[in-house]
């Protein structure tokens, strides 16, 4: 899940989004070790390091399919982005380091490549109720209904002007 908003208003001199949001985080349904993954290896990208797999990704939003993507298609390994992430940082077994978004899996770029194509383009963004279906091949599907959040909380309020 992403913030799109909050990481545009973090990226407004090309700094960002340097935080993880841990307000709409999905895990699951399992976490698998590397010698599980062995079936899916294929070479990374050309002056890249470390290890890539051929993994089918695909997101359903109440039984319609709105993305669908490769791992192997990441510019960037898992070696790479912990060799970054770990710059000026400690990271301790059990943290959790995210990748970033399929290519076509944000509804903020699926909208603006929506309305570049066809002007009468309706924009789709997720409302309570829906229901939306993660699957990878191999690892599994996780399935999530979106829910209302009881207050009115906002985190952008509460930047400083």
């Amino acid at each position: 899940m992403s913030a799109r908003r909050l990481q545009m208003e973090e990226m407004l001199l090309n700094l960002g989004p340097a935080k993880g949001k841990d307000f709409s985080t999905v895990i699951g349904p399992m976490l698998v070790t590397l010698d599980e993954l062995k079936p899916y290896e294929v070479p990374c990208k050309e002056n890249h390091t470390g290890k890539a797999w051929s993994l089918g990704m695909k997101c359903m939003v109440n039984g319609i399919q709105v993305s669908q993507g490769n791992l192997s298609d990441m510019d960037w390994t898992f070696a790479e982005i912990i060799e970054r992430c770990s710059y000026g940082v400690n990271l301790f077994p059990g943290d959790v380091i995210g990748s970033g978004t399929v290519g076509t899996g944000c509804f903020l770029e699926l909208n603006g490549t929506g309305k570049l194509n066809n002007p009468d383009y309706k924009e789709q963004w997720l409302q309570e109720g829906d229901v939306v279906e993660m699957e990878i091949d191999g690892l599994g599907k996780l399935t999530n209904t979106i829910i209302k959040d009881e207050t009115d909380f906002s985190i952008l309020k509460l930047k400083k002007v």
